[in-house]
């Protein structure tokens, strides 16, 4: 299906609105808190809308819809957790990363264990961000061009997609970042709710017509113990913990939040982020899983949600739908590629403790984010090569963000937890994590099973040993050893709102809690 002039001006008005907020936001950039933080002055909706946009991606769209076209709607509860995590934000690691004035996240961690700790959770987050999360954008992104632009060329295309987000990071930083991100979160849901719509319009608009056309199984969230694709043990024990690191502890989402104008703003924006978690169940799984009716026999789930937009859409709005996979590209590349440099200028190169003017850091944070888009561009190449994009990304997440979380728990939840134990955490964890990486590359190349329970089991359960070693090594530690600093712990006096009970965010998220039970008993 070739692109008609309509749709190809709805991209360049998205594209053209994106450079112009890139170049208005760029003349205000004078700073390296600035660039990272956007001067600490968001508010909760750019918080909100951001957190939501740099989280939706292309791999998310592309990828849920996928897992949903070949092992049913389960795929969601990566979605629903979010938004659970999400309301835990709010309650606890917010309060303490606000109050610690930080401006990275591993920083907390220099303060509480260490610069060892810190540099080694740090340099874990840039290449997780840089070779799981931007380039699986880039390569989402461009597996959709193809579709719709028969003949691109792979890499050119791959080059072309983190050089525009590249740049516009690169010099507007995280202001420019969030305020396209939230154009972005508007494009995204305009776009794939077009897609729902149109997609349920092939049943008469009746739920039991669609319901009767794809099997029983792919419309359930509650899979059982065996199910390859998600059981129900994973998502109790594995996915807290894959959410937590995500949401909780990882630099390219909390940044938004470090940002936030004050206390009240970044809560409340955490309450919208999780509102809008909730969408994806509808904007994303169930049309996937309602294509395996109307679209049989398609050889690699990650090409349903292109194959739907060729299928279904009629002109102009096959160019809205492109225009908000573009945003949903854009706004996980810039998010990662800020966040990446934001570790290396203050966790590696220690900016402030080495007193760089404002300009010399400026400048070595436009530099690192333009180093990593020449890596991201490329990685792809290895990615097309991984059985599944959805795949891909929570596999490499589920051995190597265990024991960060347990960490990070550890650090804010229990005075008594010490360098050592973290050190120790952190290193078996992954040593652990290293050993099921090559266990499983060996299974495969011999062709047998590898007798592992599901990776979100095997997540839960890392994390687990790794908390529990953690404990015996720092009570095997002199006292002495422990946190000095009071204010780096969670206390139940965290919880407390700071306008009073009109705005008393708790209420928000009793409601957003109810409505996730309520989700999954009506698809259990």
């Amino acid at each position: 299906m070739a692109l008609t002039a309509l749709d190809w001006g709805l991209i360049g008005a998205y594209v053209a609105v994106v450079i112009l907020i890139g170049v208005r936001v760029t003349t205000k950039v004078t700073s390296a808190q600035e660039l990272f933080l956007a001067g600490r002055s968001l508010g909760f909706a750019t918080v909100g809308f951001s957190l939501f946009a740099s989280n939706i991606s292309s791999t998310t769209i592309i990828g849920v819809a996928g897992a949903a076209y070949q092992n049913g709607i389960s795929v969601a509860h990566y979605e629903l957790m979010a938004a659970l995590v999400l309301i835990f934000m709010a309650f606890v690691t917010i309060p303490v990363f606000l109050r610690a004035q930080i401006t990275t996240v591993p920083e907390y961690l220099q303060r509480r264990f260490g610069p060892f700790v810190c540099k080694y959770v740090s340099a874990l987050t840039i290449v997780l961000s840089i070779f799981v999360d931007t380039a699986g954008s880039i390569y989402a992104g461009v597996l959709v061009l193809q579709t719709l632009i028969p003949g691109l060329p792979f890499v050119p295309a791959c080059i072309a997609l983190a050089a525009f987000a590249g740049l516009y990071t690169a010099f507007g930083g995280l202001r420019a970042v969030v305020y396209t991100d939230v154009l972005q979160a508007i494009i995204l849901l305009a776009g794939t709710g077009v897609i729902t719509y149109v997609l349920f319009e092939q049943f008469d608009f009746s739920w039991s017509a669609a319901m009767a056309a794809v099997p029983s199984d792919k419309l359930s969230l509650i899979r059982p113990l065996d199910d390859p694709a998600l059981p129900w043990l994973g998502v109790l024990v594995g996915l807290p913990i894959l959410g937590f690191y995500y949401w909780a502890a990882n630099q390219y989402i909390m940044q938004r939040v470090l940002g936030a104008k004050n206390l009240e703003h970044a809560r409340w924006g955490a309450m919208l982020a999780a509102a809008l978690k909730l969408l994806p169940l509808f904007l994303f799984a169930i049309p996937g899983a309602l294509a395996f009716a109307l679209l049989p026999g398609l050889p690699d789930g990650d090409q349903v949600f292109p194959t739907m937009i060729v299928t279904y859409l009629p002109a102009g709005l096959v160019g809205l739908v492109l225009a908000g996979l573009i945003a949903a590209i854009m706004s996980t590349i810039d998010s990662t590629l800020n966040s990446a440099s934001a570790l290396v200028v203050y966790d590696f190169v220690n900016a402030s403790e080495h007193k760089l003017s404002p300009r010399r850091t400026l400048w070595l944070g436009r530099l690192t984010t333009l180093v990593f888009v020449v890596i991201a561009a490329f990685w792809p190449l290895v990615i097309r090569h991984f059985p599944g994009l959805f795949n891909y990304i929570q596999q490499v997440f589920s051995l190597a963000v265990p024991p960060v979380a347990a960490v990070f728990l550890l650090a804010m939840f229990w005075w008594r937890a010490t360098t050592a134990g973290a050190i120790t955490a952190l290193v078996l964890g992954h040593t652990i994590g290293c050993a099921i990486f090559v266990w499983k590359i060996w299974c495969s190349m011999h062709g047998v099973a590898d007798g592992l329970p599901h990776f979100t089991i095997v997540a839960g359960a890392t994390a687990l040993l790794c908390l529990l070693v953690a404990v015996g090594v720092s009570l095997a530690q002199p006292r002495g050893q422990t946190v000095s600093v009071p204010s780096l712990l969670w206390t139940p006096r965290d919880t407390r709102p700071d306008c009073g009970d009109r705005w008393d965010y708790r209420w928000a998220a009793a409601a957003i809690g109810a409505a996730v039970i309520m989700l999954i008993w009506m698809f259990r």
